[in-house]
C-alpha cells in the first residue's frame, strides 16, 4: 500500500514538472486555440482551465497546460518569457511559469485530519480571528479595485487597437481600389513617375 502511494506521488510530481501554468488569456481562448498554439514547442498533453469565480466574463483566463516531456514544458516558460505571445486576443501578452503542486485539484492527499471547530467570543484567539477576516475582506476589495482598473485600461487598449486595425483596413481598400481601377497607372503616366512593380 505505502509503494502504491509512493509510485502516485512520483508520478504527480513528474505531471507537475511537465505542466505551465499559463495567465492573461483571452476569454476568447479555447483549448483547440491553446493546443494549436503550445504544439509547436511538443505535444500537449492536457489542457486543463482553473474556473473563473468572479462575477466579470471578460477576466483573462488562467489554464494548466500538461506537455509530453518536461524539456516542452521548459521550453514554452522560456519562449513566453522572453517574446509577447498573443494569443486569440490583444492586448493580452500570454504569461508562463511552472506549475506549483496547489495548482492540481487532484494532487494526493496529506494523511492527516483537520478538526474545525467554533470559537468562543471569550477566547483570546476569537479577537484574532476577527482581524484576520477583517483583513481578508480589505484585501479581497482591493484585489477586485486593482482587477477593475486593469480591466478598464485593457478595453481602452484594445479599442485602441480595433480602431488602429479599421483605419489601417480602410487605408489598405483605398489604396486596393485605385490600383484595381487604374487610376493609381493613369496617375503615373499623366505625371511621368517611375513605378517599381516590387
Amino acid at each position: 500500500m505505502e509503494s502504491t502511494a509512493q509510485t502516485e506521488s512520483a508520478a504527480f510530481k513528474e505531471k507537475v514538472r511537465r505542466t505551465v501554468y499559463l495567465d492573461n488569456l483571452s476569454p476568447h481562448v479555447t483549448e483547440s486555440v491553446l493546443k494549436t498554439a503550445l504544439n509547436q514547442f511538443g505535444t500537449v498533453k492536457s489542457v486543463e482551465f482553473i474556473p473563473n469565480y468572479t462575477e466579470s466574463k471578460n477576466i483573462p483566463l488562467c489554464a494548466l497546460v500538461e506537455m509530453e516531456h518536461v524539456k516542452q514544458a521548459k521550453a514554452v516558460i522560456a519562449a513566453l518569457g522572453e517574446f509577447p505571445f498573443m494569443m486569440s486576443g490583444m492586448p493580452r501578452p500570454v504569461r508562463a511559469r511552472p506549475a506549483e503542486v496547489e495548482m492540481f485539484d487532484d494532487r494526493p492527499k496529506p494523511d492527516r485530519i483537520i478538526r474545525c471547530c467554533w470559537l468562543n467570543p471569550n477566547d483570546p484567539a476569537f479577537e484574532v480571528a476577527q482581524k484576520l477576516k477583517q483583513m481578508v475582506r480589505q484585501h479581497a476589495a482591493e484585489a477586485s479595485f486593482v482587477l477593475k482598473n486593469q480591466l478598464e485600461e485593457e478595453e481602452k487598449l484594445a479599442k485602441q487597437q480595433r480602431d488602429s486595425l479599421k483605419a489601417n483596413y480602410k487605408k489598405y481598400e483605398l489604396i486596393d481600389g485605385i490600383i484595381g481601377d487604374g487610376t493609381a497607372q493613369r496617375l503615373v503616366r499623366r505625371y511621368g513617375m517611375k513605378v517599381l512593380d516590387n
